[in-house]
């Protein structure tokens, strides 16, 4: 078998790195002769992530551009152009068969200069509403591997495939029972439990409305499960209790997912994958601080299929309390949306879209 080289870049979030991670790894499993090469942004996360996960990574001084008025946007084209330099060079020596870039500023650089020099590529869209760097890059891109349909506003209708978000091998095949789950967060396996995560840092917004109505929680009879994120857990570990367990960061997500009964959560694009692959009922609240608000349109999609509840952050504080109450009692639309969820998932996506980085290959 043929040793192909690859160059897959994308990073800055969780959302782009993790199924970067994710397409890596099932080439290495279809052929481990396979050479794969990471590129990042210097001092992001994926630098860390990526070496841990056995990969190689190079980074570039790239830095994404600020909405709001910072003295990082003075950087920026010097940082850009140093970028796009280095990446000349790095693909010149390098001569992937391949270049696959799973979106944030972390892929544009290295993905154009690809492209420039006629090397097949494929970019990978988690959001249904495109990002800037994408946007750019699919212009020239071979195939646009993407999680929503009607994407064509974004993208050349003959290059986009639907393919579905990658996601963690262990969530899609996950064996946990619930009972496990439950007793790995130190919860009572007979009651139910409800989660909450805002993301690994945190949100300021949801944390002061779970904190604000704790109470609720006591009176539906149900557990919870709180990932307050790092940056706010000195402030709330005082109110766990022995119904409610407060985690500054869940690194076992398979046992989350296996453990609640419905899910309080961010809407980004990972984070909509996995709960259609679980089939996990939720109550979704868009950051309002991301590019291109793609998180509420991420949470869209689902609301207009009846495949989840949702909530503005800026309706946070008047419909919270109504919303959970009777999304939880209301057994039926819970299980109408588990048959929705089904429906929408697709568990395949990693395999196909590693399918679609060969079709360019070939």
């Amino acid at each position: 078998m043929k040793k192909n080289k690859y160059i897959i870049s994308g990073g800055g979030t969780g959302g782009h790195v993790f199924p970067a991670l994710s397409i890596a790894n099932k080439i290495k499993n279809d052929n481990p002769e396979s050479d794969i090469l990471f590129v990042g942004s210097i001092g992001k996360m994926e630098m860390n992530k990526i070496p841990d996960s056995g990969f190689s990574i190079i980074g570039l001084p790239i830095d994404g551009f600020q909405r709001s008025l910072s003295y990082r946007n003075i950087l920026f084209p010097f940082k850009l152009l140093i970028s796009l330099i280095k990446s000349i060079f790095i693909v010149i020596r390098y001569k992937p068969d391949a270049v696959i870039g799973t979106g944030g500023f972390a892929s544009g650089p290295i993905v154009f200069i690809s492209q420039i020099l006629g090397y097949p590529t494929l970019i990978q869209e988690q959001n249904s509403y495109a990002g800037v760097t994408n946007k750019i890059l699919g212009k020239r891109a071979n195939i646009v591997a993407v999680a929503y349909p009607r994407m064509e506003k974004f993208f050349s209708k003959e290059k986009i495939v639907l393919t579905g978000n990658p996601v963690r091998k262990d969530i899609i095949d996950n064996d946990i029972k619930s009972l496990n789950a439950k007793l790995f967060f130190d919860l009572d396996p007979d009651k139910p439990i409800i989660g909450i995560i805002g993301g690994s840092l945190g949100a300021l917004k949801i944390n002061q409305v779970i904190s604000n109505y704790l109470n609720v929680f006591n009176d539906l009879g149900v557990q919870v499960i709180w990932q307050c994120g790092k940056l706010y857990y000195e402030k709330y570990k005082v109110k766990e209790t022995k119904n409610i367990k407060i985690i500054p960061f869940i690194t076992r997500m398979s046992y989350l997912y296996k453990a609640v009964d419905i899910l309080i959560s961010r809407s980004g694009a990972s984070t909509i994958s996995e709960i259609c692959i679980t089939r996990t009922p939720s109550i979704l609240i868009p950051s309002p601080n991301v590019a291109e608000n793609h998180q509420y349109h991420n949470a869209m999609v689902l609301y207009n299929e009846k495949a989840s509840e949702l909530i503005e952050e800026k309706n946070l504080d008047k419909n919270f309390k109504m919303v959970l109450t009777n999304f939880w009692l209301n057994d039926s639309l819970r299980n109408e949306m588990q048959k929705k969820l089904q429906k929408i998932s697709k568990p395949n996506a990693t395999e196909e879209i590693v399918r679609n980085i060969k079709k360019i290959i070939n």
